[in-house]
């Protein structure tokens, strides 16, 4: 039988090896288009991008490749632009709406505050264009962010007025990219869910003590219903808003994920998400037992889709293309796990430090053959693009390994040797607060594919 033919748009990084994995499979063809954001000169495509115009191109392109599904997994454009080339080629697919309500971060807090309100943030947009003067009467500290964005842009936590007011003066070059990025979203935005109102401007929202735990659920819609994949840790940098790693299996109390899956259950349907994977990502103060809501993501965060399948056996990658092409996801069959517990490993320095290299041909030799399970990442950026790294979201991450373990312990002791031989400090800087936490799972997670 003949492989079907699918189209993969902004597949990059995790995306790019699991295409690989599954063409060599026979699981599919794929067809690909898009850019990287974060490479030159393919993110040169950027001058003059249009969703729209891409949307109709690949649409023409699936009709005459007979494309039998279309998937992106990339939160900036891909998400939004495979759902309108699914709309346009009658392929399996969510709306482009839908997708616009959850990326739209001031009209998904207000849905939210329709349908959950006990876990939303107390939220209000800046009256304020970049630059302009930041208006009086703001109750400091804030959190501010970007309406639309991806990545922690600009998400940070300001303490009076005059931190705000710097936070949102750019520069001209800065200026550009900001409205490159934000523009393409925009214009769909206008035209195919206007009441959420402008793109091009900040949110102020609650702000929640740095302590308070943050976590990610992760899941699917099918058919309208929906169905928990499974929850993701993360540990940040001490004192920063920085993430360090991300961990599976979870120890968020399984009463706690099921509040949170019921909270993705009425929001997704309140904005109409019929057919894709999600992200959710939430605080949980295990203080108050308060759950809060940081944002929804319409795509599956493939960053995490490694961990789930060591961990759990399930192929998250194989499962949303089996999705895009109408099937139901809990059919793909899984596989023994491998590991008792699994991380995404993240490298950065904060402002003022200075990146290590990268790890050279002679030490990803060394890396592949002491950890054949293991995958690296390496994002090294310079000059203007490190500058902006650090003003934007604070730090720069130049480095990500994912490994697993047999169990938590085991998993820090090989993330210490592989991080050693990198030549990278091992993202394991909580050890003092945890060094006496226990290694193993200390909850039961959700049940895979609880709905």
């Amino acid at each position: 039988m003949t492989a079907p033919r699918v189209g993969w748009l902004f597949a990059y990084d995790w995306d790019a090896q699991a295409r690989a994995a599954m063409q060599a499979a026979g699981a599919a063809r794929f067809d690909t288009a898009g850019f990287d954001l974060f490479s030159f000169p393919s993110n040169a495509a950027l001058i003059g991008f249009d969703l729209e115009r891409m949307a109709e191109r690949q649409a023409r392109r699936a009709r005459r490749r007979d494309w039998q599904g279309v998937l992106s997994h990339h939160e900036q454009f891909g998400a939004l632009a495979a759902a309108l080339v699914a709309e346009r080629a009658g392929l399996p697919g969510t709306s482009p709406e839908s997708i616009l309500a959850a990326q739209h971060k001031l009209h998904a807090r207000r849905v939210l505050d329709q349908v959950a309100p006990e876990a939303n943030l107390r939220f209000a947009p800046l009256q304020a264009e970049y630059g302009e003067p930041i208006p009086e009467g703001i109750d400091y500290p804030s959190y501010v962010k970007p309406v639309k964005a991806a990545f922690s842009v600009l998400a940070r936590r300001v303490e009076s007025r005059a931190e705000l007011q710097r936070h949102t003066r750019f520069g001209r070059r800065e200026l550009w990219v900001i409205r490159h990025l934000v523009e393409p979203f925009e214009r769909v935005c206008r035209a195919r869910l206007p009441q959420a109102g402008p793109s091009h401007r900040m949110l102020l929202e609650e702000p929640v003590l740095p302590q308070v735990a943050q976590y990610n659920l992760d899941g699917w819609v099918f058919d309208g219903q929906v169905h928990a994949l499974g929850v993701v840790d993360a540990v940040m940098m001490p004192g920063t808003q920085a993430f360090m790693r991300w961990e599976v299996p979870s120890r968020l109390d399984a009463a706690v994920q099921v509040r949170a899956l019921d909270v993705a259950r009425r929001f997704l349907g309140a904005i109409g998400f019929r057919h894709g994977f999600f992200n959710m990502e939430f605080f949980h103060d295990a203080s108050t037992d308060r759950l809060s809501v940081i944002e929804f993501n319409p795509r599956m965060a493939s960053q995490f889709g490694d961990l789930y399948r060591r961990v759990l056996g399930a192929d998250a990658h194989a499962m949303a293309l089996a999705m895009a092409l109408g099937r139901d996801p809990r059919s793909v069959p899984r596989d023994a796990p491998g590991a008792g517990a699994a991380a995404s490993l993240v490298y950065r320095t904060l402002e003022g430090e200075t990146p290590p290299a990268p790890p050279s041909a002679w030490q990803r030799h060394a890396f592949a053959r002491d950890f054949p399970d293991g995958l690296v990442f390496s994002f090294p950026k310079h000059g203007h693009a490190l500058a902006r790294d650090y003003k934007w979201t604070g730090s720069h991450r130049y480095g990500i390994v994912h490994l697993g373990g047999h169990d938590r312990a085991d998993l820090r002791e090989r993330a210490e040797r592989a991080s050693a031989l990198l030549g990278w400090p091992a993202p394991y800087r909580d050890h003092a607060a945890t060094a006496t936490a226990p290694a193993a799972l200390t909850d039961s997670p959700l049940p895979y594919g609880a709905s």
